[in-house]
């Protein structure tokens, strides 16, 4: 799963959206126009472009979780973790965790969850010749559901620790009762020494009329967003320990330099953390 793909790659996603409702911008594709990818259409790239008519911050937030991801797979691989739960793990494209986790660990075993079809169908013929990793289609909203899936029940070993990554998905989790019970579905389900990674879009800095244009932009897709303060994000760590540096910038999370992309961290628009269960 790399972030270009072939020509081959190109006709065969083509052909999984064309089974697919492609009349309305969906996140995914969205959030791959924004890394420079090319697995979006035309009505993905104008809502993106209309939203960074007033949200310059979209790209530059796309680029810090996707870099974040990378740092926090490096990180937990370097902690002994070698088995990884990717929730909302989106549309295939460059620095996807199993290909981090196996630069150290050509062991780790990776579980893609995601419910957008388009996406779980490109990512399981992308997948086909790797070991140790699966993609499932199932709504992470749904923890007993997701961890009761093959994919995820016959590849993951809960009684051992494992990392659940929840980078740039817990927002589409729009009721703040709904999402802190999500997290901790996943959180009892796993053993001492797992850990969590998060990263969630925040509203400081951004003005009102921005703000109801991000949410208006993404209410004409099948998933509308919530964007949450710092001290609203911090509930959904409950029952962690947070390793170094805390909840942070995105970008200020364990990285040695500020990105040449952005001249302020806050400019990215998200908090990030990783915690380990006791």
């Amino acid at each position: 799963m790399t972030q270009r793909q072939s020509s081959e790659d190109r006709a065969a996603w083509l052909a999984d959206v064309s089974r697919v409702d492609v009349d309305r911008p969906n996140a995914a594709r969205m959030y791959d126009y924004y890394l420079d990818g090319n697995t979006n259409l035309a009505v993905d790239r104008a809502a993106a472009e209309e939203l960074l008519k007033t949200g310059p911050w979209a790209r530059p937030y796309a680029q810090a979780n996707r870099a974040f991801l990378g740092r926090a797979v490096r990180y937990l691989t370097e902690q002994g973790i070698d088995q990884f739960l990717d929730l909302g793990s989106g549309i295939p494209t460059v620095g996807n965790v199993h290909e981090v986790a196996h630069q150290l660990n050509p062991a780790a075993r990776v579980a893609y969850v995601d419910v957008e079809p388009v996406a779980v169908a490109h990512a399981r013929r992308l997948l086909a010749d790797f070991d140790n990793v699966s993609i499932t289609q199932a709504d992470i909203r749904e923890p007993a559901t997701v961890l009761a899936q093959p994919g995820v029940a016959e590849l993951l070993d809960l009684g051992r620790p494992v990392a659940v990554l929840a980078v740039a998905i817990l927002p589409f989790v729009t009721d703040d009762t709904e999402v802190v019970e999500v997290v901790a579905g996943y959180r009892s389900a796993c053993a001492p020494g797992s850990y969590l990674a998060i990263s969630h879009i925040s509203p400081l800095g951004v003005t009102d009329e921005q703000l109801a244009h991000a949410y208006d932009v993404m209410s004409r897709t099948p998933t509308p967003v919530r964007w949450r303060t710092e001290a609203e994000i911090r509930p959904l760590l409950a029952g962690y320990t947070l390793v170094e540096p805390g909840l942070v910038w995105t970008p200020n999370w364990r990285s040695d330099h500020s990105p040449s992309w952005l001249s302020d961290p806050a400019d990215a628009n998200a908090f990030a953390a990783v915690g380990r269960l006791p």
